[in-house]
C-alpha cells in the first residue's frame, strides 16, 4: 500500500505543477468520470485508488495497465479536490500540433485566447465537444489544458477532442474566423439568418476580464454580439460561449448546410 511517501506517489504529485507537467508530458486526471474517458482514449499509465474507489470501479482497475493501490493519506496528496473520489490516474498529455488537426478537416473549432481561468476553460472545452466541434485550441498566454481544475471542468471532454497549443497569431485557413465581442458589429442572430454559420467556423473566446485581445478582433472576418432581449448586462463566458458553439451546431447539421 504507497503512503505520501512512496517515490511513486512523490514523482505522480509533481505532476499538479505546470512546469513538472511540461517535462514529463504528463498530468493527473482525478474521478472515476476523468479515468473512465482517460482510460477509453488510451494514455492511462498508472492509476491510484484507494481500496474502497478500487473495488467500487473494478472494471477501470481491470483496463488499467498498472494499478497502485494508495492509502486515504496518499490519495489526499494526488488529489486537488475537497472530497476526492479515490482515483487519480496518470495521463500521457493528448494536445497535437495544428497541421494534425487540421489534416482531419474539422467543421467547428473553438479557440480559447489567452483564457487563464482553468474552471471556464474546462467549461468551454467541454461544451464545444458536446457542440460537436473536434479541435480546441488553447492560443498565447492561455491557462494550461491540464490544469487540474480545467480538466475537472471538462468532464472528460479534454479526451475526446483535439487539444492544440498555439501562439495567438495562429493561422486558420479555411474557416470563418468570429470573434466574440459584447462590441461587435454583427448580431449573431444575423449570423444565423443568413445561413453564414453553416460554413467551417472558428470561434474566437477572450478572457471574461478582459474580452479578445485587439490584435484578435483587427484580423477576425467579423465580430460578434451575442443579443441581449432583457435586463442583463451580458452573459459570462462559459453561457456566450455555449451560445455560440451551438448556434453553428445547428446551422452545420441543417439540411440547407449540405453537411
Amino acid at each position: 500500500m504507497f503512503t505520501p511517501r512512496t517515490p511513486r506517489v512523490v514523482a505522480a504529485k509533481r505532476l499538479q505543477r505546470r512546469r513538472d507537467r511540461d517535462k514529463a508530458g504528463r498530468f493527473l486526471a482525478e474521478g472515476p468520470q476523468a479515468v473512465r474517458s482517460a482510460l477509453a482514449a488510451g494514455v492511462v499509465l498508472d492509476l491510484f485508488g484507494t481500496d474502497e474507489a478500487l473495488t467500487r470501479h473494478g472494471d477501470l482497475a481491470m483496463q488499467a495497465p498498472v494499478v497502485s493501490p494508495v492509502t486515504e493519506e496518499a490519495l489526499a496528496a494526488l488529489a486537488e479536490t475537497v472530497q476526492p473520489q479515490g482515483l487519480v490516474a496518470v495521463c500521457e498529455q493528448v494536445d497535437v500540433s495544428l497541421p494534425e488537426a487540421l489534416a482531419k478537416e474539422p467543421r467547428l473549432v473553438a479557440v480559447l485566447a489567452e483564457i487563464r481561468d482553468p474552471g471556464n476553460a474546462g467549461t468551454i472545452l467541454r461544451t464545444a465537444d458536446a457542440a460537436g466541434a473536434t479541435t480546441v485550441i488553447f492560443a498565447g498566454d492561455a491557462v494550461d489544458p491540464y490544469n487540474g481544475k480545467c480538466v475537472r471542468s471538462s468532464a472528460g471532454s479534454l479526451f475526446n477532442v483535439d487539444i492544440v497549443r498555439a501562439p495567438l497569431d495562429v493561422i486558420l485557413p479555411g474557416f470563418t474566423n468570429l470573434a466574440t465581442t459584447g462590441y461587435g458589429d454583427t448580431d449573431l442572430d444575423a449570423l444565423i439568418d443568413d445561413g453564414s454559420l453553416a460554413a467551417p467556423t472558428a470561434w474566437w473566446f477572450g478572457s471574461e476580464a478582459h474580452g479578445l485581445p485587439a490584435e484578435v478582433l483587427k484580423y477576425a472576418d467579423k465580430r460578434v454580439r451575442v443579443p441581449i432581449y432583457g435586463g442583463a448586462e451580458s452573459l459570462n463566458l462559459s453561457a456566450a460561449a455555449a451560445v455560440c458553439l451551438y448556434a453553428s451546431a445547428r446551422a452545420q447539421r441543417s439540411p440547407r448546410s449540405g453537411s
